[in-house]
């Protein structure tokens, strides 16, 4: 009964018919690179696999690559929103185009190592109007370690990301970050949701400044003048004690979590252009 049902659904909305109360027919494209971490490897993988199912339920259509050449005005012209899985586009060319289509009123969805830059390193932080204007985090701080789950706080219930969430709910294992700049004193960013006092300690070390026992530490924003929602989740645990290393958590097997994902979406999608 529930395949045919599903099978209803789909056919429903090829025809245009819309029956979930989201937006439908919007494009979003997801870059990312992959090649490194195991666990942002292993969360690009996921990701893939769960927004091409949920663009099948919802109707809007998943794209994805690892050529940020495609970060281009011809590559992204079609596209309402833009996803960075895992890093950040590094080439001039790449980021102006960037730039452009946000300013243009383009829609973005930004996951934990998208905003990393530490100066130095690989990727340091050489690019203001991003790290600065765009998320308003700065460079990153610090981490939380091991991955672990958290007591998440919803900061802004009426926001369409998080009116359908409870005033608490508990997350998925990740990688907390720290970031330079304190984002309660920027304006134009809006907290959404922050880690609850309750979490604390939150980390298991071994390193002492990798737990974390108090604090003010924002999770998910956005910018009030752009289309963006910044997610600091993306980062599965994993046993990297035995080779090859394997996965010990999945950040999409969080369905409270999911619905954060899945309605940040949606209203990226239906704002995205307007």
């Amino acid at each position: 009964m529930a395949t045919v049902l599903k099978r209803m659904i789909l056919l429903l909305a090829f025809l245009g018919l819309n029956l979930t109360g989201y937006p439908q027919h919007f494009k979003v494209l997801a870059f990312y690179t992959a090649r490194e971490d195991a666990a942002h490897l292993s969360f690009v993988q996921e990701a893939h696999r769960y927004f091409a199912a949920l663009s099948q339920e919802l109707g809007f259509r998943y794209d994805s690559t690892s050529n940020w050449d495609r970060l281009s005005a011809d590559g992204i012209r079609d596209y309402q929103v833009l996803i960075f899985l895992d890093t950040r586009p590094e080439a001039m060319a790449q980021r102006k185009a960037f730039e452009a289509y946000m300013e243009q009123g383009g829609g973005f969805l930004g996951f934990h190592f998208s905003a990393f830059a530490l100066t130095p390193s690989k990727y340091p932080q050489n690019w203001d109007w991003y790290h600065n204007q765009l998320l308003g985090s700065g460079e990153y701080k610090g981490n939380t370690w091991r991955p672990t789950a958290a007591v998440l706080r919803v900061e802004n219930p009426q926001h369409p990301a998080t009116r359908n969430l409870p005033e608490t709910f508990t997350s998925a294992p990740n990688e907390w970050y720290s970031w330079q700049n304190d984002l309660r004193k920027n304006p134009a960013i809006q907290v959404l949701l922050s880690i609850d006092s309750s979490s604390f300690p939150v980390g298991t070390g071994p390193k002492p400044h990798e737990i974390w026992h108090r604090g003010d530490y924002p999770v998910v924003w956005t910018h009030r003048h752009y289309r963006m929602l910044y997610v600091n989740m993306g980062h599965n645990d994993m046993d990297y004690e035995h080779q090859p290393a394997r996965e010990v958590s999945f950040t999409f097997q969080n369905q409270l979590q999911n619905q954060l994902i899945r309605d940040g979406l949606m209203w990226l999608g239906k704002q995205a252009g307007n």
